[in-house]
């Protein structure tokens, strides 16, 4: 069974403009003295691979520790995308029939329209990642966001896709548990010729 890591390393990876910079640092060390190597990090949820739950952009919607954990592992299928913003039409053309679970692919510049994320919601998709910094373009992130949270779609940004070939997977991505929080780091992995999985579609 191959394991193939689609996660950004957190401290390194590029950051939404705007958003805080992560700070790594040592609260005590074995070099030092310590007893033990102990650090801390302060960072925006949204820094690195996350998923953004409902309430990231609805005001009554569920926090991220309320994520249907069984959304973000099962089959996915990893799609190469047109690096641009894409619409209902795009999504249309690119979506396998009965596909799940949709993972963009488009060296970090597939971006959603509104009518994207609605047509990726009216197509019954439980997950849509992308290896863009958002789902959303620049100065245009609230309709894609809503289109989608509204309807329970579940959201990851920040994938490193770059060097996994399009195709069916079976994926394990689940988000930190964060109460209260509209969205929470994880660390996302694609099994490929994974002897355990019966080719559900679930």
């Amino acid at each position: 069974m191959q394991i193939i890591d689609i996660s950004k390393d957190i401290t390194s990876c590029e950051i939404y403009p705007g958003d805080p910079e992560v700070k790594l640092s040592s609260v005590d060390t074995l070099e030092s003295g310590g007893s033990c190597n102990l650090s801390a990090i302060y960072t925006g949820l949204h820094n690195g691979t996350h998923a953004d739950a409902p309430l990231h952009f609805i005001a009554d919607g569920d926090s991220i520790e309320k994520a249907d954990l069984g959304v973000f592992i099962g089959e996915c299928h990893v799609l190469e995308a047109p690096g641009r913003a894409l619409t209902g039409e795009d999504i249309d053309n690119l979506l396998p029939k009965d596909a799940k679970r949709v993972l963009l692919k488009s060296g970090g510049r597939a971006w959603l329209t509104k009518s994207a994320a609605e047509e990726i919601a009216f197509a019954g998709v439980k997950l849509i990642g992308t290896d863009a910094l958002s789902v959303g373009t620049h100065g245009a992130q609230t309709e894609p966001h809503v289109a989608l949270l509204r309807e329970k779609v579940a959201v990851i940004e920040n994938l490193e896709l770059k060097s996994v070939k399009p195709g069916r997977y079976f994926m394990l991505a689940q988000p930190l548990k964060i109460g209260g929080a509209e969205a929470a780091p994880l660390r996302a992995v694609l099994l490929a010729d994974y002897v355990f999985w019966s080719g559900s579609k679930a």
